[in-house]
């Protein structure tokens, strides 16, 4: 026995002991590295008893190792919970994560320890199942370490590096040495040996990794919003890979028997274990693996259902624009893993603008051609609908020679495509994206997911766009609402009054004439005044138990108009509770809009209340040029559309429909071109709305 062997056992006995010591004295304990760090030193300890012993063989250390190993599964997979579950043990209240990883570890435990079990399995099989049974867990744990480092935020992977590299480096060891033990049925005592060594630079990452540890989950238990795990296979396929190329050059090595099989496989082993880390931190060389694979071995490179369904999800959980304008550029650039990119919108102008940025690595150049490209790109967007593709155009520039990109066309410019978004056909917005890892020509799949993606993309950008403008307009609403309320009481009390000044000159030396003048003007004075009510309280109106005769009874005394207004009732009295002014109001203006109606000598207007079934009737009818139902149906109880041009506001009938309606009343209309118009108006009498009133 080499002296070298026992002693590096001891070392790494002691350097995990003072790993533990130290990670138990801190402040801050973390049971799952304690865990860890005590199986390793129990394993590590009984290992280096193993060379210093006679009884003891190295197959019975074999049951330690697995706990060894369960016990960092149990580190890297509570790590793993917490940087996405927010909750370090998480992932071990799922029943079938749990129940597998015990099953599988009571398995390999009854496996290694009995002898009898042993040697019944590999006389079946022809096969030691406990090779089997590590080469798996290497495999495994290799996987987990890749969940864990990649499922990691990007701010945060600092922290896990040195522990994923440590471990990673232990399990891809126990991959080639139980994989080399499994194909020559024998294990190599050299190598087993050797991981001793392998360990001890291990320890060394590790002292790094407990201050880092401490700070990421002190770091993530602040946090209260859980993610979902994704699944990374990378790991997966580069263990298969080399299973497969190791049982390839095994059995060539076997064959050949030739003197440098043992450096050949030394060699074999440094190089797949550089390609395989290589591989893992390398975003470049994952990046062309997976252009290679969507390429070659699947017939498209996107599901595009997946891809609507988890864009339409992330759009529903914005809340705000600004929000909306980081998730539009994100979405981009992870779509064709670009480096970075900017919005630009459309503002009210018509003028595009930067809205947004992320990583936008622009020259001063290069932004200033876009503030002064004036409409030459979005017209060419908006025209040709095209994704522009700047790796296309250094090797196609002649599919864009209507438009000059040439202050982009330099050796280093960062652009490399520009997508539009699109909205009901109109250019609403677009995307510069940088370059990528690494630069490839965009296929026919991919231009149809950006234009299918930027579509969906637009449409939420004028939704939101639209729905912040209608939030502005509704500021103004009650504004708005009550300036023309007001503007169209004016116009009556100005009629009012100007049909007063008509008449002066001949009856102003008639008493009957001044007597009507004066009670006129009281009534002027007295709107006048309800309407700096309301202005003064906004447009709230108080109601009370009035009688509709006596309204109707004034509405004829104001009445002074062409034709002559007649009146019937056959109640003695109808209280209903509203506001009298404005039901005075109302009848006025319906009265005013059938007088305007009638263009022949022998009009007529007719006003009539009766009682109907509780409800107080009021029906006013004319003689007038009348209206047809399309009319009724989508222009008459339209607010602001009117046939008087000038002359009227258009919200009278609007405004009486909507009073009525808010107290329970309802107002209808028949009528017929060249025959007149009948209202009837329909308010619930106070006996049946308010009985202890009545």
């Amino acid at each position: 026995m080499r002296d070298w062997i026992p002693s590096s056992a001891i070392v790494c006995t002691f350097a995990y002991a003072t790993l533990l010591i130290q990670a138990l004295t801190r402040k801050w304990r973390y049971v799952p590295l304690i865990v860890a760090l005590v199986m390793s030193t129990v394993w590590s300890a009984y290992v280096s008893y193993s060379f210093i012993g006679k009884q003891v063989f190295i197959v019975d250390t074999l049951p330690l190792e697995t706990l060894k190993n369960a016990a960092w599964f149990f580190l890297l997979a509570s790590l793993l919970s917490l940087t996405r579950l927010k909750d370090s043990y998480a992932l071990f209240r799922q029943r079938s994560i749990g129940l597998s990883a015990g099953v599988f570890v009571l398995a390999a435990l009854s496996i290694e320890a009995f002898p009898d079990i042993q040697d019944f399995i590999k006389s079946t099989v022809d096969t030691d199942l406990r090779f089997v049974i590590h080469v798996i867990t290497a495999i495994a744990g290799l996987i987990l370490i890749e969940q864990l480092y990649r499922n990691t935020p990007l701010a945060l992977r600092w922290h896990v590096k040195f522990l994923c590299i440590a471990s990673g480096t232990l399990f891809a060891f126990d991959l080639f040495m139980y994989s080399k033990s499994l194909l020559y049925k024998h294990l190599d005592y050299t190598l087993w040996a050797s991981r001793n060594l392998l360990h001890i630079f291990t320890t060394i990452l590790l002292i790094f990794s407990l201050k880092r540890i401490e700070t990421l989950v002190s770091t993530l238990t602040k946090s209260d919003k859980p993610q979902k795990i994704t699944f990374y296979s990378t790991g997966l396929l580069g263990c298969g890979l080399y299973l497969i190329t190791m049982s390839i050059a095994g059995y060539y090595l076997k064959r050949t028997e030739a003197p440098w099989n043992e450096t050949a496989q030394t060699l074999f082993l440094f190089l797949t274990m550089l390609l395989m880390g290589v591989s893992f931190t390398s975003g470049r060389i994952r990046a062309i693996t997976k252009v290679y694979f969507s390429k070659h071995f699947f017939q498209y490179r996107y599901d595009y259902r997946e891809e609507w369904l988890k864009i339409s999800r992330a759009l529903a959980q914005l809340e705000s624009l600004q929000e909306l304008k980081n998730f539009t550029i994100t979405t981009l650039t992870n779509l064709v893993e670009s480096s970075g990119g900017g919005l630009w919108m459309r503002n009210d102008q018509g003028r595009f603008f930067l809205a947004a940025e992320q990583n936008l690595r622009l020259t001063p150049q290069e932004m200033a051609y876009l503030r002064n490209s004036s409409d030459d790109l979005p017209n060419y967007l908006n025209n040709k609908q095209w994704v522009i593709d700047f790796f296309e155009l250094a090797h196609a520039p002649e599919v864009y020679e209507d438009i000059d990109l040439s202050p982009w066309c330099y050796e280093d410019s960062q652009v490399w495509l520009i997508v539009p978004l699109f909205h009901r056909n109109h250019l609403e917005a677009f995307v510069v994206l940088t370059q990528r890892r690494i630069p490839r020509k965009l296929n026919w799949e991919d231009h149809d997911l950006l234009k299918t993606v930027g579509m969906q993309l637009a449409n939420a950008l004028a939704l939101h766009k639209a729905s912040d403008q209608l939030a502005n307009n509704r500021q103004f609403e009650a504004y708005h609402r009550l300036s023309a309320y007001l503007v169209h009481d004016l116009k009556n009390i100005t009629a009012q009054v100007g049909l007063i000044v008509k008449n002066a000159e001949k009856h102003k030396h008639n008493p009957e004439f001044v007597d009507d003048t004066i009670a006129t003007l009281a009534h002027v004075e007295n709107k006048m005044r309800q309407m700096v009510e309301q202005l003064r309280q906004g447009q709230t109106t108080s109601a009370s138990l009035v009688d509709l005769v006596d309204i109707v009874s004034q509405v004829k005394a104001q009445y002074r108009g062409e034709p002559i207004l007649t009146v019937s009732s056959d109640v003695d009295q109808a209280i209903v509770y509203a506001d009298k002014g404005k039901l005075t109001t109302i009848l006025a203006n319906l009265i005013q809009n059938s007088e305007d109606a009638i263009q022949t000598q022998n009009g007529l207007i007719k006003l009539e209340l009766n009682n109907n079934q509780g409800y107080a009737a009021i029906a006013l009818s004319d003689n007038g040029i009348g209206m047809d139902q399309t009319f009724i149906a989508e222009r008459l109880f339209k607010p602001f559309d009117t046939t008087k041009g000038n002359a009227g506001m258009g919200i009278g009938v609007y405004e009486a429909r909507e009073y009525i309606s808010k107290n329970a009343g309802q107002l209808t209309v028949d009528s017929k071109p060249g025959e007149g118009t009948r209202f009837e108006i329909l308010f619930p009498l106070a006996k049946s709305q308010q009985p202890d009133e009545a």
